[in-house]
């Protein structure tokens, strides 16, 4: 499945990475959340609250990231979450005008199984 994941560099600065994940993977989890309210801060750069799986069910979004690189994020495309120091990430609903996703948090010791596309 399509994926990416935001990661902070040594500087603390937010960028991405385009890969997947294998098919029939199976990560622990310590929560999974349900949300479909549009937060006031999302145009603006924000870290992660935590390392977190989003996994969008209605929406398309384009995340940019503090190196200033953007990706789009639809259903069908995971989002792994990693960039929890720093300035962080904005995102812009660019279709429609609700964004509905489930939160899946890894148990912390989890590896997050991404592989990085023609990795």
């Amino acid at each position: 499945m399509k994926a990416f994941r935001i990661q902070n560099d040594s500087l603390g600065n937010s960028y991405f990475e385009e890969g997947y994940l294998p098919e029939y993977l199976s990560i622990k989890s310590e929560r999974f959340i349900i949300q479909t309210k549009i937060e006031e801060y999302q145009k603006h750069q924000h870290p992660a609250p935590r390392v977190q799986y989003v996994v969008t069910v209605r929406g398309k979004l384009r995340f940019t990231t503090s190196d200033g690189k953007q990706f789009i994020i639809e259903p069908g495309i995971i989002l792994i979450a990693k960039d929890i120091v720093g300035e962080g990430h904005s995102w812009e609903i660019i279709e429609g005008d609700e964004w509905h996703r489930i939160y899946i948090v890894p148990d912390q010791n989890s590896n997050d199984e991404f592989l990085i596309l023609n990795g």
